[in-house]
């Protein structure tokens, strides 16, 4: 490039990934670089700590100069080019790189494993009929909890951390405390069949964290009262058995079920819609919120970054809230859905019963999917042994990682939504690099097919489990 080129100018409006945008226009170099691009952006936010940003013209992302991606077609009609500017994460999770301990103890198959929010224990439920609490520290079984009489098929924890539902093939939901281990108040049976998920109400809608809503293979959503230990409701509309439920930030409950239809409900039992438009089993939902509304008022990566958060309990739903609000300034709540029609389909599901977009590409049935923490990225995996990228916000493409050999279970993000993890049959955790689209890291070590996986909220470990009845934790 001569010097003449180099000299060349542009007007530019600097618009950030909210939609937000300055009220000047930038006259930049077209060799602009994004760490000049950083240092002006972090300057007109008037950001005391600088934040790192990534800089995109038209879904490009300026890596080197801003020459490098743009085309005449980019330029808008007042001769003015668009730059989008990205906040990342100011922290980095670093990739785990092994596996610090293989723990015992479990007499069958590792079903489930679930990190609490605030990212201080860790629980696991097991054919064995058990569930059980690991110290994360010394990396030993803290207590067996005994009571259910079949396998423990789902756990999910309260955003509040003090408390781990679990339920079993006989449709009977326990609650444990995590202390010391010891069941909380009666049995929550009145299922027909086993239970299939568990979904707790947010943090900022009750700060006590009492309501738990399960769905069932007897096509029911009941949500209970944990407290009083009844049942305040039964959903009943889903013809076959229900796959999964969630309960967004709204306060409105989603299902999913083998009829092939999601449900939209209020909390007070009204069925709002039904999202119609797979053609076989729905298997799996993700909300765009899901990590925000998993770790309520504790941002777990303060704790990372030596920040540790002391919440007063009368300080919970507002801090709660307000990270909460601060997603949905990215987008309103997003519901995605895999089916084993092989594809997903994304919705706007408090006011639209038609899905934004179809998800095609997979070449069998969809097992699990996951928004990033950040909202940007969604991550599906299937059975035929890929995992897809696509993008958080449109649902369009983005790439296919490739790697496993056999079908991948079940996938986890970092807190930093660089990384992602995902557990296969071929008995090996992967480590993915999100941004350069590839492997980061082969994790062998299970001696069979991996089920479960979760990466702690504050993103230093991940834990695995499966057939092998081991679980498995694993650190930098």
């Amino acid at each position: 490039m001569d010097e003449a080129e180099d000299t060349r100018r542009i007007l530019t409006r600097l618009v950030s990934d909210t939609g937000d945008s300055f009220e000047r226009l930038f006259d930049l170099p077209y060799n602009v670089t994004p760490e000049k691009l950083a240092l002006l952006v972090n300057h007109l936010l008037e950001n005391e700590e600088p934040a790192p940003f990534l800089f995109f013209v038209n879904g490009k992302e300026i890596t080197d100069c801003l020459d490098k991606v743009m085309v005449q077609d980019d330029i808008g009609t007042e001769n003015v080019l668009e730059i989008i500017y990205q906040q990342q994460a100011v922290f980095k999770v670093r990739a785990v790189t092994r596996c610090t301990s293989s723990m015992p103890g479990h007499a069958e198959a590792v079903i489930s494993i679930g990190f609490s929010p605030n990212g201080q224990y860790l629980a696991s439920g097991s054919g064995d009929t058990t569930v059980r609490f690991w110290d994360i520290y010394t990396q030993t079984p803290f207590m067996v909890c005994e009571g259910h009489k079949n396998w423990v098929l789902c756990i999910s924890w309260a955003p509040n951390s003090k408390m781990l539902a679990s339920a079993c093939k006989n449709g009977v939901i326990l609650l444990w405390n995590p202390e010391t281990g010891k069941q909380i108040g009666k049995p929550l049976a009145g299922h027909k069949q086993w239970v299939t998920s568990l979904a707790w109400e947010p943090l900022h809608l009750d700060p006590r964290g009492r309501r738990l809503a399960s769905g069932s293979k007897d096509g029911d959503i009941r949500i209970w009262d944990t407290a009083l230990g009844n049942v305040e409701r039964v959903l009943t509309s889903h013809t076959q058995s229900v796959t999964c439920v969630r309960w967004g930030g709204s306060g409105l409950i989603y299902s999913s079920s083998q009829d092939r239809t999601i449900k939209v409900w209020r909390p007070d039992g009204v069925l709002c819609r039904t999202l119609e438009g797979h053609g076989h089993w729905v298997n799996s939902l993700a909300l765009s919120t899901d990590y925000v509304l998993r770790t309520g008022a504790v941002d777990p990566t303060a704790v990372h970054r030596g920040k540790g958060q002391d919440v007063n309990e009368s300080d919970i739903k507002e801090l709660a809230l307000k990270r909460y609000l601060a997603v949905c300034r990215l987008g309103e709540e997003r519901l995605v859905s895999a089916s084993d029609d092989h594809t997903l389909m994304m919705w706007l599901p408090e006011k639209e019963k038609k899905p934004i977009e179809r998800l095609t590409g997979h070449q069998q049935l969809v097992n699990d999917v996951r928004f990033s923490p950040d909202t940007r990225i969604l991550a599906s995996a299937s059975f035929d042994k890929s995992i897809k990228l696509w993008d958080g916000k449109s649902g369009k493409f983005i790439t296919t990682l490739r790697g496993h050999v056999q079908a991948v279970f079940m996938l986890a993000w970092s807190a930093d939504s660089r990384l992602l993890v995902s557990a296969s049959a071929d008995s090996t955790l992967k480590v993915w690099n999100v941004k350069q689209k590839k492997l980061e890291l082969d994790l062998p070590g299970h001696a069979d097919e991996v089920y479960a996986v979760d990466w702690s909220p504050d993103g230093l470990r991940v834990a695995s489990g499966g057939k092998d009845k081991i679980l498995k934790m694993w650190q930098n």
